[in-house]
């Protein structure tokens, strides 16, 4: 973790809104720094590793196990865009319970390992940073680091995303600071 993300950090605590199904989601007043989120699960396997690569990333290590062994990765392994869709999949599907949805501004991505065929991998996010908008009452930026996480407790993925998250149209009717809040 950078010094820079360290700074805007609080310890990490547990939400209790994670994957389970809920329709529950969360506005811009509702997130605070610190507060985490765990997805459901994906099961990858070798036909989706292959399906992705034909139509999105066709390189051998991604398509034919047998060509994959004589490359850098020594085997066959997912594309790296191929984890970010599954990522994106969870987070929409409940990870990052967003009121209107996860709409992202930027992001910056790292793969520190390669995603294997068979593994099961899930999304850990944290809110690193919120900053409401200072011209768009209605909405605000979020920093969110998302780390995907293979079965055996190794991050493949960790993408950091600007997100642009509404405030809560119950809790702001004008743009300006509710007197009495909740």
């Amino acid at each position: 973790m950078s010094s820079k993300a360290r700074s805007h950090c609080s310890l990490a605590q547990t939400s209790d809104l994670v994957s389970d199904n809920r329709s529950t989601t969360v506005y811009l007043d509702d997130l605070t720094v610190g507060q985490t989120f765990v997805s459901a699960e994906h099961q990858l396997d070798v036909e989706q590793v292959v399906a992705f690569a034909r139509q999105f990333d066709p390189q051998p290590f991604h398509l034919d196990d047998a060509a994959a062994k004589q490359t850098f990765f020594k085997g066959l392994v997912a594309s790296g865009w191929h984890t970010a869709a599954i990522t994106m999949k969870l987070l929409v599907s409940g990870g990052a319970p967003i009121a209107g949805g996860v709409i992202g501004a930027g992001v910056e991505i790292e793969w520190p390992r390669p995603t294997q065929p068979n593994d099961r991998l899930h999304a850990e996010s944290e809110i690193i940073d919120i900053r409401p908008s200072r011209s768009k009452p209605d909405r605000g930026l979020v920093m969110l680091r998302t780390t995907t996480i293979n079965q055996n407790g190794d991050a493949v993925q960790v993408l950091t995303s600007r997100l642009v998250v509404p405030r809560d149209p119950l809790r702001r009717n004008d743009g300006a600071p509710d007197p009495n809040p909740a």
